[in-house]
């Protein structure tokens, strides 16, 4: 199946900025079968595990996380770029391989001790995640694993992201 779902995963040189290459999936989520294929990867993995809401990061996370959540029947947290979020919320600052961001949550996201399964299309330095896994613990949160459509292994974010966790993705470049 893996290898199906590498077929719509496209590079795309220079983006966002010269030397990146950018792993572009929406040809994946595009295809309908192919985008139930990722789903039930990611459902056949965590189903059965104990999981009160899934947090997923702007913006691909949010594709595979809310139908994930649906399957599961649990919650899902948005985890959002600055000024996008209406009510009380938490900011996290992290670096970017090609600059610096930030994310925030909304303060009732996250119940105390609750278990939280932190979603993202892919992932490359961990910086974003890092971000994430922060401010779920800040909230008292406890991290049940983070997961990933796509990982670039040779940029290193698994290894910064092992204190917070398990990590599972699915495929590794």
């Amino acid at each position: 199946m893996y290898e199906e779902i590498q077929k719509y995963i496209r590079d795309v040189a220079d983006f966002p900025q010269k030397g990146i290459i950018f792993k572009d999936i929406t040809p994946a989520l595009n295809n309908g079968q192919c985008l139930q294929h990722i789903v039930d990867m990611f459902y056949n993995r965590f189903k059965g595990t104990k999981i009160d809401k899934i947090a997923a990061i702007e913006s691909r996370g949010f594709l595979l996380g809310a139908p994930l959540a649906y399957k599961l029947g649990c919650g899902i947290i948005l985890l959002r770029k600055p000024g996008k979020l209406p009510s009380e919320k938490i900011k996290e600052y992290y670096d970017l391989e090609y600059g610096s961001a930030a994310l925030e949550i909304h303060t009732d996201s996250v119940r105390n001790g609750e278990r939280i399964l932190l979603i993202d299309d892919l992932l490359a330095t961990g910086g974003t995640t890092e971000a994430a896994c922060k401010l779920i613990k800040r909230l008292n949160g406890q991290i049940a694993a983070m997961t990933f459509l796509i990982e670039l292994s040779s940029l290193g974010g698994a290894k910064k992201l092992a204190p917070y966790g398990d990590i599972v993705s699915f495929l590794k470049y």
